[in-house]
C-alpha cells in the first residue's frame, strides 16, 4: 500500500506560481511512477504531468508544457509540481497518483492506470 498526501495549493492571482508537493509513504517510493492530474468542477479528470521511476522520463500534457515542471526527490519520497504563469483555467483540484513500475509500458497519461491517489489539493487562480 502507498499513501499519498498533497499540499501546496491555494488561492493566487493570474501569473502567480505555486509548488505542489506529494509526499508518499508505504512501499519504496523509487519503484513508482508518479503522476499529477487535475479536475475542475463539471469536468473530467485530466492528465497534467508524470515522472517515471526509472530513466528520469517526464511527460507533460499540452496544458502544462512550458509552464509546469514535475520533479521528484526520492530521498524525501516526494514528488513536486512547480506551476508558473498560472491562469484562471488552471483552477481545479490537483491530485497526485502513483503506479508501481513493473517494467512495462503503459499509457502514463490515463488516470485509470494508477494504483494510488492522494486526497487532492485545491488550486484557485483569479483573474
Amino acid at each position: 500500500q502507498v499513501q499519498l498526501v498533497e499540499s501546496g495549493g491555494g488561492f493566487v492571482q493570474a501569473g502567480d506560481s505555486l509548488r505542489l508537493s506529494c509526499e508518499a509513504s508505504g512501499r519504496t517510493f523509487v519503484g513508482y511512477d508518479m503522476g499529477w492530474f487535475r479536475q475542475a468542477p463539471g469536468k473530467e479528470r485530466e492528465f497534467v504531468a508524470a515522472a517515471t521511476a526509472r530513466g528520469g522520463y517526464k511527460f507533460y500534457a499540452d496544458l502544462a508544457k512550458g509552464r509546469f515542471t514535475i520533479s521528484r526527490d526520492n530521498a524525501k519520497s516526494t514528488a513536486y509540481l512547480q506551476m508558473n504563469s498560472l491562469k484562471p483555467e488552471d483552477t481545479a483540484v490537483y491530485y497526485c497518483a502513483a503506479k508501481f513500475d513493473g517494467g512495462r509500458y503503459y499509457p502514463i497519461n490515463v488516470h485509470s492506470e494508477y494504483d494510488y491517489w492522494g486526497q487532492g489539493t485545491q488550486v484557485t487562480v483569479s483573474s
